[in-house]
């Protein structure tokens, strides 16, 4: 989503830039061509829709917009809350390790919607996700 937003405004500063009048001192419309960020020359950019997998082998990103229901989301990040408060340490901390028993083969629960991790879509892991997060932050409603 913020990639997004970024990418909207990087698009509409070069509109603005290429435009008659747009500002005090227009400028040539910047170059179309994409441009990459990566940690090597031989290393691509992440590319949308990607998703993140940390050092222990966990999703812990999916970038599409979340699909769950009111009904879903509120139960994931009660569910979440719930093993969170269980541990009695900082919730903020322990995402990741939630976020692991959930994805462990055949796990299921309302955490991922009575389903099993792999038989999710991507759009219903970033619910989840996005449920773990808020309930780590105490922000369940």
């Amino acid at each position: 989503m913020r990639t997004q937003l970024v990418t909207a405004v990087l698009i509409a500063a070069g509109v603005c830039a290429g435009a008659a009048g747009c500002g005090s001192n227009p400028q040539p419309a910047p170059s179309r061509t994409p441009t990459t960020t990566s940690t090597s020359p031989s290393t691509p950019a992440t590319p949308p829709n990607a998703v993140g997998v940390s050092p222990g082998g966990v999703t812990t990103k999916v970038d599409v917009p979340s699909e769950a229901t009111e009904s879903q989301y509120g139960q994931a990040c009660h569910a979440a809350r719930e093993w969170m408060d269980a541990q009695h340490v900082d919730p903020t901390t322990l995402v990741e390790p939630y976020l692991k028993t959930l994805q462990q083969p055949g796990a299921t629960g309302p955490g991922t919607f009575d389903t099993t991790w792999a038989q999710l879509t991507p759009a219903q892991q970033a619910g989840v996700i996005m449920a773990a997060d808020q309930a780590s932050r105490g922000e369940c409603g």
